[in-house]
């Protein structure tokens, strides 16, 4: 029986894995954890809590899409995250929106993956 215990990572692919290092590190303030790189092409860990957000360059089958899978990042404040974003010129795709339970904008890396700045209401976990 198949038995899931956790989540590794959630991975993009990228086609500039330094430009894409810039947007990642620079506008989404994170801090790369583990860099690997092999015959010209890259991988890059960003450790969120207990998850991995992984980017890569290392696969030609691996194909960025804003239609593929995606990942929301919970911020603590959403709207100081949206000025921060919009001051590094950050792609939105979709304005921002809010739901029953949540505050959410969805936005493009620079190879068009997308991203989910999200923020849960109180009470909502």
């Amino acid at each position: 029986m198949l038995k899931v215990t956790e989540f590794a990572f959630t991975g993009y692919a990228v086609t500039d894995l330094v430009r894409a290092r810039e947007f990642y590190e620079t506008a989404l303030n994170l801090a790369p954890a583990s860099v690997f790189e092999h015959d010209g092409h890259g991988w890059v860990e960003y450790e969120v809590g207990p998850h991995v957000l992984a980017i890569t360059d290392m696969s030609l089958d691996w194909k960025p899409s804003k239609d593929g899978g995606g990942v929301a990042l919970e911020v603590e404040d959403f709207d100081k995250a949206l000025e921060w974003l919009k001051s590094k010129n950050v792609t939105f795709y979709s304005e921002p929106f809010e739901s029953p339970v949540c505050h959410m904008a969805l936005i493009s890396d620079p190879d068009g993956n997308s991203i989910c700045i999200h923020k849960r209401k109180p009470g909502h976990s």
